[in-house]
């Protein structure tokens, strides 16, 4: 299985290239035209899932951002702002590496969005917060600059992309909430 997702890994990274962010950030404009929007995977949290005994109010029990990662969402929002973007409204899951990505990128206000959490650990939720995605996303306003945070499993269900921790994609929203994956950008910290 591991085998398996590695090569699906390769296989999605060698056709939707990499872009590193540099103070031109080109790729960032793009969210600049109507209907499209920013989704990524939290910054660099080392680990995998969350701990047994986990609780979703209680930044203790879960698996966290480390100061790689907090420097990572910190470059991400500067490659934004030096882009010249400005961001409507920065949506995360409840997760608190998700909140702690969303807060350091400096972008505006968290909102938090329950599906955009993670089904990583029960999937019987995937479908219902996949399609609860896609109604948030049909219904924003056409010229609304959304930055969502969320986690690779809702990120691999909305776009059959596998995300790298902090890797940004930039989609295009149809008016049914299904997304083309525009760019994809990736700020190493």
């Amino acid at each position: 299985m591991r085998t398996l997702l590695f090569c699906l890994c390769v296989l999605v990274h060698s056709a939707f290239p990499l872009h590193q962010a540099r103070a031109s950030a080109t790729g960032w404009t793009l969210l600049e035209e109507p209907r499209t929007v920013a989704i990524m995977r939290h910054a660099i949290a080392p680990g995998g899932g969350d701990p047994a005994g986990f609780r979703l109010g209680d930044c203790s029990t879960q698996r966290n951002l480390d100061e790689t990662g907090r420097e990572q969402a910190q470059r991400i929002g500067a490659a934004v702002r030096e882009a010249g973007v400005e961001i409507d409204r920065v949506m995360s899951s409840q997760w608190c590496r998700c909140l702690e990505t969303a807060r350091l990128l400096g972008l505006g206000d968290v909102e938090e969005l329950p599906s955009l959490n993670s089904f990583f650990q029960d999937r019987s939720t995937a479908g219902a917060q996949t399609a609860e995605t896609r109604r948030f996303l049909a219904a924003l306003p056409a010229g609304e600059t959304v930055f969502l945070v969320t986690h690779q499993v809702n990120i691999t269900a909305l776009t059959d992309v596998f995300p790298a921790s902090g890797e940004v994609l930039l989609l295009r929203i149809g008016t049914d909430g299904q997304t083309e994956v525009l760019d994809r950008i990736l700020v190493r910290p």
